[in-house]
Formats: structure tokens, sequence, C-alpha cells
């Protein structure tokens, strides 16, 4: 297998993160070169992610950088897995969940188009909903859910940002999300005013999936993520990713058969899906019949 057949999810995080760590250090990459006697092109295609990277030449990086130790193990992991053919990332494993390899990649992207089956995605969430999801999960303490709440909300921030700019987001929601009593009514109708409204933004599409769709191709995809990204100066463009999340890992697929195979997937749950103005006008309803419910 030839270094550039593996994932690109890897190595394009790992080579964000170091040309991350090296502008913090306020070094050049020729200044790097010099300290490490390598050459320029080497470190060049560690931070656009062209090609594996050695766990001896990040080892080096952290030092000459002052990594903070859980980073630099972090970071290692990572290395180790820019040779993955296909790359599934498991909580816990070498990279870390606190990472946050997923929002590494949503922060870099210039369109998502999503499709969720069960839950408003964490982008439009409220505060109120955000809480009620985590309120479930008995592992987590108080203090942790409060800042997962945070970094959720925060997450939002980038729907309205102008440098670079705000990423398009098309979702589809299953209604049965929208039915779905997260928290209880009030946080309900709360959290579906909260749509309407996000869906006036420019940069933010939102249909509903109606029941009355009946078994669709999204019933067997589940819930996914399709990220693409902008052009940029890079001779090597960041190659389009779909995520996946289960409750113990997140699957990252970023082969071309694989993206075009979720491509006929959101093509047909859009072709199933009610337009813009059909959506707004099924949400007011559920919002009427939950509010008086």
């Amino acid at each position: 297998m030839t270094e550039e057949s593996g994932s690109t999810v890897p190595r394009r995080q790992l080579g964000r993160m170091l040309r991350q760590l090296r502008v913090e250090a306020r070094m050049t990459l020729d200044g790097v070169a010099a300290e490490l006697e390598c050459s320029r092109q080497k470190l060049w295609r560690m931070e656009s992610g062209v090609g594996a990277v050695r766990a001896v030449d990040v080892k080096g990086l952290c030092d000459l950088y002052e990594v903070r130790p859980e980073l630099r193990t972090a970071l290692i992991g990572l290395a180790g897995e820019t040779r993955a053919r296909g790359w599934w990332h498991a909580y816990g494993d070498a990279v870390p969940e606190w990472f946050q390899l997923y929002v590494g990649l949503e922060n870099a992207a210039s369109h998502f188009r999503r499709f969720d089956e069960s839950l408003i995605p964490g982008l439009l969430q409220s505060r109120g909903y955000a809480n009620a999801v985590y309120q479930h999960r008995a592992e987590v303490t108080e203090t942790e859910r409060q800042r997962l709440v945070e970094i959720r909300l925060q997450r939002q921030a980038l729907l309205d940002r102008r440098l670079p700019a705000a990423p398009q987001l098309d979702v589809v929601l299953a209604e049965a999300a929208l039915l779905r009593v997260v928290g209880d009514h009030a946080t309900m109708v709360e959290q579906l005013r909260k749509l309407l409204a996000d869906a006036e933004r420019p940069n933010v599409s939102i249909r509903v999936l109606p029941l009355t769709a009946g078994l669709h191709r999204g019933v067997e995809a589940g819930t996914f993520v399709m990220l693409d990204f902008p052009a940029g100066h890079r001779s090597t463009p960041e190659p389009p990713v779909v995520y996946c999340e289960s409750w113990t890992g997140a699957l990252y697929l970023d082969r071309p058969q694989e993206y075009a195979a979720y491509e006929d997937v959101w093509s047909s749950l859009r072709s199933l899906a009610l337009d813009e103005g059909q959506s707004e006008k099924l949400i007011n309803r559920i919002i009427g019949e939950v509010h008086h419910g």
C-alpha cells in the first residue's frame, strides 16, 4: 500500500494541529526544518496531510513546540492512524475523545449535508434541548454535562462567522425527531421555534421528511453528515468526508465510492422531503399540537 492510499481524515487532522502548534510557537517552516535537520518540503507535506506521518517525526515536533503531555500522546496516536486505509475512531483508544476530531473537520468545512432520524442536530439545538439530551447520560457528572452543553452551543457560532465565510448547512430531519419529546413540552416548543428561526438564515436549509414517506433509504443509512471543504490554495484539496457516529465511536468515510453511495442516499431523501415552505408549516403545526398537548 502506498502512503497516499491511507485515510485522509487522520492525516488532515494531524496536519491542521501541527500547523497550529507551529504558528503558536511563532516559527516558520524554514526555522523548524533547520532545528530538526530535515527538509522544508517534508514539513509542508506533514502539515498539508499529504501521506502518512511517522510517530518519531511527531515526537520531534512535539519536543520543539513544547506540547503538553496529553496532547503529545494524542498526536502520536493520530500519527499511527495515518496509514489506515479506512478509518474508525473508537473513543478511548490511541486518540482520545477529548481531541475533538470531528469538530476540527466541522470548522474546516464549507458545506454540510446531514440527515437526522432521531434527534435535532447539535448545530441547531437550543440550550434546554441540549441539557435534556445530556440528562440521559448517567455516567456524566453535572459539571461535565454543563461543559458539554457549552461546547455544543459554542460550536453553533460557525453558522454566523465571517472569516472564513460561514458554511452552508442543508438538513433533512425525520418527522419523528420533531415529535419525540426531549425534556418536556416547553423545551420542545422552544426547540421547534429555534428551528424556524435558524431556517431564516441565508446559509441554512431545513427540510422535513414526513412519516408519510414510509420506508426510505435513511432508515437503513441512519444519521449521517456529509462534509465538503473549500478548494483553498492547496495543491491537494481536502477531500469530502462522510461522518457516522455510534455510541462507542465514529466512522469517517472518504473513499470516492463511499461518498458517492451517500450522495445517492441524500438525493433519495431530498426527493421525499417536504420543501422548505411545507416544512415550516409542518413544524408550526407540531408546535401547536405540543403547546396544547
